[in-house]
This record gives C-alpha cells, sequence and structure tokens, in this order.
C-alpha cells in the first residue's frame, strides 16, 4: 500500500456519521453512499474496498466473514476487514481510533478486526 495510515471505505449498514467523525478528525473514510455503492452485494463492497486500497468496515460478520475466507484461500488480496459491533457512531469512532492510531496501512493488509 501507498500510504501509512489506514484509508477507510464503510458499507451501507455503517452508520455515516462514523466517516464524518472520522474525517473531521484528519481519517480518510469513505461510505458506500460516497462511492455510489448502495444495494451492491457484499461481494461487490469488498471488491470495492479492495480496487480502492481500502479497509472495509462492516457490522455484517457473517457474510463477510465467508467473504474474507474465500479471498483467503484463493490467495487474495484484501486491505483489511473491521466488524464492529453495533454501538453509536461516536463509539465505534473511538474503537476504530484506537486501530487506527496503532496499525499501519501495511499491518492491516489481509487482517480482520474486531471491534
Amino acid at each position: 500500500m501507498n500510504s501509512f495510515f489506514i484509508h477507510l471505505y464503510l458499507d451501507e449498514d455503517v452508520n455515516v456519521l462514523v466517516a464524518d467523525l472520522l474525517k473531521a478528525r484528519g481519517f480518510d473514510a469513505i461510505t458506500a453512499r460516497d462511492a455510489e455503492q448502495l444495494h451492491a452485494t457484499d461481494a461487490e463492497q469488498l471488491a470495492y474496498a479492495v480496487s480502492k486500497m481500502r479497509a472495509l468496515v462492516t457490522h455484517n460478520r457473517t457474510d463477510f466473514e465467508e467473504l474474507v475466507q474465500a479471498y483467503f484461500a484463493s490467495g487474495q488480496i484484501h486491505y483489511g476487514v473491521i466488524f464492529a459491533v453495533r454501538r453509536s457512531p461516536q463509539e465505534i469512532v473511538q474503537r476504530l481510533l484506537v486501530i487506527l492510531n496503532q496499525v499501519t496501512s501495511e499491518e492491516m493488509q489481509n487482517q480482520v478486526r474486531y471491534i
């Protein structure tokens, strides 16, 4: 990856306020709405994140864990998947900030984190 910092892509289940709060703190975060990816399938959401070299943030653990396993099994690269338990946007941001402030984009590659 070209950047030291993790760039985030939030799927459509994640409140857009999360991206706004992260941007206000200087982080690069876009939403499915920003990327015109609303109503895309989970596989398309992950493929979009990969195409833009972004870590995906989602609440959809079940489906995306399967997709991540498929990527692993086929040797495909992804730039990280972060599973967030449904909480207030402010709490999700606080949990994301731990990762964003301690993990580089290179370290996040092919990793899964739970917050």
